[in-house]
């Protein structure tokens, strides 16, 4: 059985490049698919020059840039047709989710259907180079999710996940809609909704190496409602 871990890219071509390799060295037997929306920069034609030569890495290329979130199930959609793949890792392309910590992500798989990579779980040390108002606006947002939908995680927004593969099933993926950190937020609820045995595992998540955040204020009023919408929202 294989793991595949999953980057969504947009303009991500410098990092892309560093990434991949440091990835397969700490880990020579893991899969890679990239999923990149029609980058400008050409991330997509790095991709497809290592993966000409890698057969571990794979590229998932879309026509024009809809979102994290739709990313995401994409790549889960596809992935859902090879039996053979236990765990997916969703992981960003800019080494804020460094890859030194998946052995320990995937160690924790082994009793859990979903591990996060979180910044403020016991032993997490929140995050380097942020500035003040993203750490406090971060902090609030998962004070804030606890509150309302009662789930028992430290972090909310956190995009560094590990999800088993049984637990997402067409239906499943088709009942998500949002998108970006409120789509991070969505699926853990999903997820913990549906019975999946979580655990997190504590991270140090850094200040993107390379381009521009892509948080935007949208984001953020998306980010607000989503808790409520989630609790009403009837789950297949």
């Amino acid at each position: 059985m294989k793991t595949v871990i999953v980057i969504p890219t947009y303009n991500e071509r410098n990092n892309i490049e560093a990434l991949i390799p440091e990835v397969l060295q700490l880990m020579p037997h893991i899969h890679i698919m990239v999923v990149d929306d029609n980058s400008p920069d050409g991330t997509a034609d790095v991709v497809r020059r290592i993966a000409a030569s890698n057969k571990q890495v794979s590229l998932l290329w879309r026509e024009k840039k809809e979102g994290l979130g739709k990313a995401y199930l994409h790549a889960f959609e596809e992935l859902s047709q090879d039996v053979g793949i236990e765990h997916i890792v969703m992981m960003d392309a800019d080494f804020s989710h460094h890859p030194s910590y998946l052995p320990a992500i995937l160690k924790a798989a082994e009793t859990s259907d979903m591990v996060i990579g979180s910044r403020y779980v016991g032993g997490g040390s929140g995050t380097e180079g942020w500035e003040l108002w993203r750490r406090v606006l971060s902090r609030l947002a998962s004070f804030y999710c606890r509150a309302v939908t009662r789930m028992p995680l430290t972090d909310f927004t956190a995009g560094y996940m590990l999800i088993r593969t049984t637990m997402l099933d067409s239906n499943f993926t088709k009942s998500i809609d949002l998108s970006g950190y409120a789509f991070l937020i969505e699926l853990k609820y999903a997820l913990w909704k549906k019975g999946a045995r979580m655990s997190e595992v504590p991270i140090v998540f850094k200040r993107r190496r390379e381009g521009e955040s892509k948080l935007s204020s949208h984001i953020i009023r998306e980010g607000i409602i989503a808790p409520w919408k989630m609790i009403f929202r009837k789950r297949v």
